[in-house]
């Protein structure tokens, strides 16, 4: 038997599944909603046995949804610029039509019939709401079955796994994650996706708020997909209560310069591969060389103070929110002894051990690195660091007999402070190490998304991307 092909992703060259530039063929009628739905399950007919991305189809509804979105366009009357688009959502939020089973045992069968707000705002505007994609479980760090569309040995990332290789795989133009630590940003990274991690709170999370840091975003193949959609929802459901909602421009924002950025280390480059290192090095040569200042910790003070601050983000996001999610956890066990992992039972008995003062002292030290990062406000228009410590690592599944591997989605270290900050990140396909995708983010202050989004696309249609390995 031949050896697999080796992986193959470059950057420079990769063309994902689009939607933005098929709706003027919609409106005069050499293309359709319809249409771009049925090579849409096409692909997933072609790849979905492989790559298997989704936890749940509903066909029938979809084609009845694009048929009316291609009636829309034909009378000139869209609902949206995102009128037509398949979307495919995590199954971690609820759908009318579809299960809600999360990736979890204690949920197998569950299907409430209602729609998140993200959901309802997406059928609201048009969009074709036909699939839910694998989660990780409960959206925490038990993998699903969903390979890396690159190379499936690798793992897609979590939790937004499914999510984030359905868009790599070309079988949905934009899909919907999820993110309390990194589950937005580092399945981007491994993926080649772009992708939004907003504002805390920007759009409406409906049935999910009982954690303090999760949000919604959206994966796509294009900057403008992703804004899109992105806004698209926020106008429809605004924000979590008691914060804004995502603003900005229908389209995505022009792409803008940055006189200024700060490059950040965080906690994750301990643990990037020297291949990764190098590329990122590149980037930061190409970005001098086109006119930007690249400020870091070596540089300034500031800089260092929310270096200091971040250090320690991955245990403070994680612990604030396994004591959030205690009680839900706890009464889902009792009433399904056996539904959960390992791994999520070790979490809940790490958080069950865990004081209020424990959890105050948590907020607190979030607290701090808020601070620090506000502080910084003036300095640079934004901070980039990557999204992943390299290439998506090899999942081959927990073995018999041996102690649960620690990080089988990935490490999230480069993704735990945009969590904890509550900052908006646009991760950008913009390095490949051994033919395989890695992310670069791009931070700003809360607030910024739009700023963001513009320096992020200024980034991806500019600099030559960087490709070692």
């Amino acid at each position: 038997m031949d050896a697999p092909a080796p992986p193959s992703y470059d950057p420079r060259t990769f063309q994902g599944l689009t939607f933005h530039d098929r709706t003027a063929a919609f409106a005069d009628g050499t293309d359709s909603p319809r249409a771009y739905l049925e090579r849409c399950l096409e692909a997933i007919a072609a790849r979905e046995p492989v790559v298997r991305a989704f936890a749940a189809l509903n066909e029938e509804s979809a084609r009845a949804a694009a048929d009316a979105s291609t009636e829309r366009w034909q009378a000139g009357k869209p609902m949206s610029s995102i009128d037509g688009m398949p979307v495919a959502i995590k199954d971690l939020l609820e759908t009318n039509d579809m299960p809600t089973q999360m990736g979890c045992d204690a949920f197998a069968g569950n299907f409430p019939k209602r729609d998140n707000a993200c959901a309802r705002a997406l059928r609201q505007a048009g969009a074709v709401v036909f699939g839910k994609t694998v989660t990780a479980e409960l959206g925490g760090t038990h993998p699903g079955p969903t390979t890396n569309p690159f190379d499936t040995a690798r793992t897609p990332g979590g939790s937004s796994s499914g999510s984030a290789a359905a868009v790599a795989a070309g079988m949905v133009p934009a899909a919907i994650g999820t993110q309390v630590g990194g589950s937005i940003i580092r399945p981007a990274g491994f993926c080649g996706n772009v992708a939004l991690k907003p504002s805390q709170g920007a759009i409406h999370r409906g049935e999910r708020m009982a954690t303090s840091m999760s949000t919604h975003g959206p994966h796509a193949n294009s900057i403008e997909d992703m804004w899109r959609v992105a806004i698209e929802i926020a106008k429809r459901t605004g924000g979590d209560p008691g914060h804004a909602a995502l603003k900005g421009p229908d389209g995505a924002p022009p792409a803008t310069q940055p006189e200024r950025l700060i490059a950040l280390q965080t906690a994750g480059w301990q643990i990037t591969d020297g291949a990764t290192k190098a590329a990122f090095a590149e980037l930061r040569e190409k970005l001098t060389a086109a006119g930007v200042e690249i400020i870091d910790r070596e540089t300034e003070d500031g800089v260092e103070a929310l270096e200091q601050s971040i250090t320690d983000a991955a245990r403070i996001a994680t612990d604030i929110t396994a004591w959030e999610n205690r009680w839900a956890q706890r009464n889902m066990l009792d009433e399904h002894p056996g539904g959960l992992s390992a791994r999520a039972v070790a979490g809940l008995e790490r958080a069950e051990a865990m004081s209020p003062g424990d959890y105050q002292g948590l907020l607190a030290d979030r607290q701090v690195a808020r601070e620090h990062h506000f502080a910084l406000v003036g300095l640079a228009e934004a901070t980039i660091t990557l999204a992943c410590p390299g290439p998506a690592p090899v999942w081959a599944g927990d073995q018999p007999g041996e102690p649960l591997a620690k990080r089988p989605t990935g490490d999230a270290a480069f993704n735990y402070p945009s969590s904890l900050l509550g900052a908006p990140v646009v991760t950008v396909p913009m390095i490949a190490v051994g033919g395989l995708p890695v992310g670069l983010q791009v931070m700003g202050q809360r607030g910024e998304d739009a700023r963001v989004t513009a320096i992020a696309r200024w980034i991806k249609e500019t600099i030559e991307p960087a490709i070692t390995g």
